[in-house]
């Protein structure tokens, strides 16, 4: 017995590659194993299906928002991942810096220097 709602993540899946490349979520449920395939499957639907599935929130805000508590958490390597995804989404280099500011004043400078380096990182290889 599956442990998710197959049309939840059948949407989900859709979701996740338009925002983050089909080549890297492809590539992340072929590593899964008997360890984290279960969790790999609960949470495209869950997070991607369920919660980017709503359409009362667009993909671009919710890239928005997941910066900004990816940020606040210090998740350094999901974060550059959702800035790719933020950039697909729509989100631009001054709103990036914006998200970036905002994190620095509530999570502090040391987060907001992280996350710039972060964003250095990914922009310079959507800049190409």
């Amino acid at each position: 017995m599956s442990a998710f709602d197959e049309n939840l993540f059948l949407k989900g899946l859709e979701q996740r590659k338009a925002t983050l490349g089909a080549e890297y979520v492809e590539a992340n449920l072929a590593q899964a194993d008997d360890l984290t395939k279960p969790f790999q499957e609960a949470m495209t639907a869950w997070c991607w299906g369920f919660g980017w599935g709503d359409d009362t929130i667009d993909a671009k805000t919710r890239s928005m928002m997941n910066l900004a508590m990816i940020g606040a958490l210090g998740k350094m390597q999901e974060w550059e991942l959702h800035c790719r995804g933020a950039i697909r989404n729509g989100v631009t280099q001054d709103e990036i810096r914006a998200i970036i500011h905002v994190i620095a004043i509530y999570c502090g400078v040391p987060q907001g220097l992280e996350c710039f380096r972060a964003a250095r990182k990914v922009l310079e290889t959507v800049e190409e």
